[in-house]
């Protein structure tokens, strides 16, 4: 665990816990890393301030493509000035569906956005019932008629949230916040250096990162329908290293 943890000194003890129990199939408790962890000098406070999103929306969702949320944030490019990174995530999952690095924020970047998210979701391809529901702020891109007439013609709704209310799309800014905690260690000098670190990110975001909040589960994981496999798995795991300790200690007394 020290180990693991030495390698990826961003991960906090919550996560080396989870990655211990993935990999090596051993059953290990939070608290018990982070005393290990303590004792070898490895818990340090963050140099950044964390944005939690709301426990709980007035209208959970229980599905994925029931809710998506969308928002803007701003990131620098030395010599080239401030791009916006637009970003589409799924309500239920935090799976990052899409997004697109900007030189505006107008109507057609956020609709430039939302088409690549109904094309990498599949929903572009198909018929449903139900179209998802766009989460936004307020915007003036969000309000425009145009991103209006656009969701009309794709049968989406939208819902805004209260205004200077940020937690209403508590979880599109919580990405942004952990997307910015790292980008922002960085220079960048070419728009494209820019966007393939947005990109790793982004994949080690949807596909590496466990988040509190899903049980310890990744975005994708979720989204993909692979929660229940894995949270059974672990169950076993907890179950099969609880029983051998008890044995050992029996034969210990013994």
């Amino acid at each position: 665990m020290v180990e693991l943890a030495l390698q990826q000194p961003e991960v906090s003890p919550r996560e080396v816990a989870t990655m211990f129990v993935d990999q090596q199939q051993y059953f290990v408790s939070e608290a018990s890393v982070y005393r290990l962890l303590k004792a070898h000098d490895l818990i340090t406070s963050p140099a950044f301030i964390l944005l939690k999103a709301a426990d709980h929306f007035a209208q959970p969702t229980t599905a994925i493509h029931q809710l998506w949320q969308t928002d803007f944030t701003y990131l620098r490019v030395i010599g080239w000035g401030w791009f916006y990174l637009s970003t589409v995530l799924d309500d239920f999952s935090r799976y990052i569906l899409a997004w697109k690095l900007c030189s505006t924020m107008t109507a057609t970047d956020v609709s430039d956005t939302l088409t690549l998210a109904l094309r990498s979701s599949g929903l572009e391809r198909v018929r449903v019932r139900h179209r998802p529901r766009l989460l936004s702020d307020n915007g003036p891109s969000y309000l425009s008629g145009q991103l209006a007439a656009w969701l009309t013609e794709h049968d989406m709704t939208h819902t805004r949230g209260k205004p200077y209310h940020p937690m209403t799309q508590g979880k599109i800014e919580r990405h942004h916040r952990s997307l910015k905690n790292l980008i922002l260690l960085e220079h960048y000098y070419l728009p494209g250096q820019l966007e393939a670190r947005l990109a790793e990110f982004v994949a080690y975001y949807n596909n590496c990162r466990y988040h509190e909040s899903l049980n310890n589960l990744t975005p994708a994981d979720i989204y993909f329908g692979r929660a229940q496999t894995i949270l059974s798995r672990r169950q076993n795991i907890k179950r099969t290293t609880i029983e051998r300790r008890r044995q050992l200690h029996q034969q210990a007394v013994a």
